[in-house]
């Protein structure tokens, strides 16, 4: 390649040519030139303002741009917000938590996950930004039409396979290139929303570039973009910590906090007057909502009270959980789909006595369970258990219990007193869980669950009493917590166990956390900053100097 060329002024401005797939900058001439432009974090130059000094090298311009953008060089204009949202169906269909409601624990990752997404998308399309830390995400995927499983985690029994990628794109367009790539999912799709896509870009896109775009370091130093490879470098050498990101997202949790403060009041004006009113246990969520959704949930139970108090006012002593669908729960509570309009809501009430009977059959039928097993007793756990309706309890309760008449298993009567177990619909073998429980299938075979839960019981009665222990010094160092950096509260997600609370708990109290004063804190296995300023932290948080 020949030398930089240099116009009338004398400056020596951009050599005239790309070397090894690197641009290669001279002097500072182009740092404050006012006709280059920042297109997708990548530099470009008017071309016509210099066309005399590339005039010999107008043949090689197209070539030499399509060789070092060879995916999204054909794109003339980025998606929208909505374009976005459109191009993501297939994926928000694949990973939609509502398709979860049998596995709780992949259902809350894949909620949490979608909410870190948004953010992430949505910084994306604020003016003025340059660049977005490097975010981490995981998504349980369900095998649909689309998806297919080749590189991939092959599919589990369930129909979905674990996926985990990093974040670190510039524009919405290669976002969601990225993210449907990923997760093996079709971008042919893409090409209806963008005319000036082409289809062989989008074949080229899906399979991934064969060879990445590697920027020369003074790039960097002229646009003053930062240099993605230092960024991931840096995160791989480092670990975030629990008094960096504090220090770095405390304020904006202070600040969404505050201006959540009126609605936290209205929804606890709510739910107390509504308890109140309809003589109520409890009223509570399924899901994690933010503050809003909640009141307006609140004021639509408020209305149809007042519209039909006398139909209402048979949930008498039980609780209300705002869900995904109505009915009534495996543990007897009134589950309002907050999708459906007050018709059904109040046909759910209407049929509220018939559930109670219901329920008092299930009842007998636990018992009848627990004495043909020797006194263990049957107990359905939220927490652990896929959401069930009460009536596809009592059937996965009824098939078990005619499998038991049938076989007619010999346990002494009352030796297993003191002793828990759950139905599982998924499972073909049984298990002992850490909490001390068995794990039943329904249809497992009776001889050998005989066998494994007489060669268990012993370790199952061990595991039970570490587990009360274990509930005792949670509690007291949730306490302890709460008052040492006066949260407000302080809670942790379903899918965090005792022992990670425990575990989180006792190193929290050796820090020094002024941000936490006055804070809402969640225990997860995540950073995050929710939309009504709670604070989000794993529970195995890392602290002190970085990793390297």
């Amino acid at each position: 390649m020949r030398g930089p060329n240099k116009p009338a002024g004398g400056a020596t401005v951009l050599s005239t040519g790309v070397l090894g797939g690197r641009w290669n900058w001279s002097d500072k001439a182009l740092a404050s030139d006012p006709c280059q432009n920042s297109i997708n974090g990548c530099l470009e130059v008017d071309v016509h303002i210099y066309s005399e000094m590339f005039c010999h090298l107008r043949p090689m311009r197209r070539l030499c741009l399509e060789k070092i953008f060879p995916h999204w060089f054909p794109y003339s204009r980025a998606l929208s917000g909505a374009e976005a949202v459109n191009a993501l169906r297939p994926f928000y269909f694949a990973v939609h938590p509502d398709f979860f409601g049998q596995h709780p624990v992949e259902r809350e990752i894949n909620e949490n996950s979608l909410k870190r997404l948004s953010v992430y998308l949505e910084n994306l399309q604020k003016p003025g930004f340059k660049s977005l830390k490097p975010t981490q995400l995981t998504f349980y995927v369900r095998e649909t039409d689309q998806s297919s499983s080749d590189g991939q985690e092959p599919f589990s029994t369930s129909g979905f396979r674990a996926v985990k990628f990093t974040l670190h794109t510039r524009d919405l367009l290669s976002t969601v290139l990225y993210i449907l790539n990923s997760c093996s999912l079709s971008v042919e799709h893409i090409q209806s929303l963008n005319t000036n896509v082409h289809t062989q870009p989008l074949k080229e896109a899906k399979r991934m570039p064969d060879r990445p775009i590697k920027w020369d370091k003074s790039y960097y130093s002229f646009t003053g973009f930062k240099d993605p490879d230092e960024d991931l470098e840096q995160v791989s050498r480092m670990e975030t910590t629990l008094t960096s990101w504090l220090d770095n997202n405390g304020k904006s949790a202070v600040k969404n906090l505050k201006n959540s403060l009126p609605l936290r009041k209205e929804l606890d004006r709510l739910k107390d007057e509504l308890s109140h009113q309809l003589q109520l246990s409890d009223i509570r969520w399924q899901r994690s909502w933010g503050v809003a959704h909640r009141c307006s949930q609140l004021h639509s139970l408020s209305r149809l009270a007042q519209q039909n108090l006398e139909t209402l006012k048979k949930a008498k002593g039980c609780t209300i959980i705002f869900t995904d669908r109505s009915g009534m729960s495996a543990v007897g509570h009134v589950m309002l789909g907050t999708m459906d309009v007050h018709h059904h809501w109040t046909k759910l009430f209407e049929r509220l006595p018939s559930y109670f009977d219901l329920q008092r059959r299930l009842m007998i039928l636990e018992d009848q369970i627990s004495y043909l097993l020797g006194g263990i007793q049957v107990v359905y756990i939220e927490e652990l258990q896929p959401v069930l309706t009460l009536e596809e309890y009592y059937s996965l309760l009824d098939v078990f219990y005619n499998r038991l008449l049938k076989s007619r298993i010999p346990f002494h009567p009352r030796s297993l007193r003191g002793l828990q177990m759950i139905l599982n619909s998924d499972r073909y073998a049984p298990s002992l869980h850490e909490l001390g429980h068995f794990n039943i299938p329904t249809l497992c075979d009776p001889a050998n669950l005989q066998w494994f839960i007489l060669t268990k019981a012993q370790q199952a009665r061990e595991n039970m009493k570490r587990k009360e222990e274990l509930k005792v010094i949670e509690n007291e160092l949730i306490q302890a917590s709460t008052k040492k950096f006066s949260l407000e509260k302080l809670y942790k997600e379903p899918s965090i166990s005792s022992i990670q609370m425990v575990d989180c708990c006792k190193r929290l109290l050796e820090q020094s956390l002024p941000y936490l004063h006055g804070m809402h804190l969640c225990i997860s296995h995540f950073y995050s900053v929710m939309q009504d300023g709670d604070l989000c932290i794993p529970w195995n948080w890392k602290n002190g100097e970085a990793i390297k």
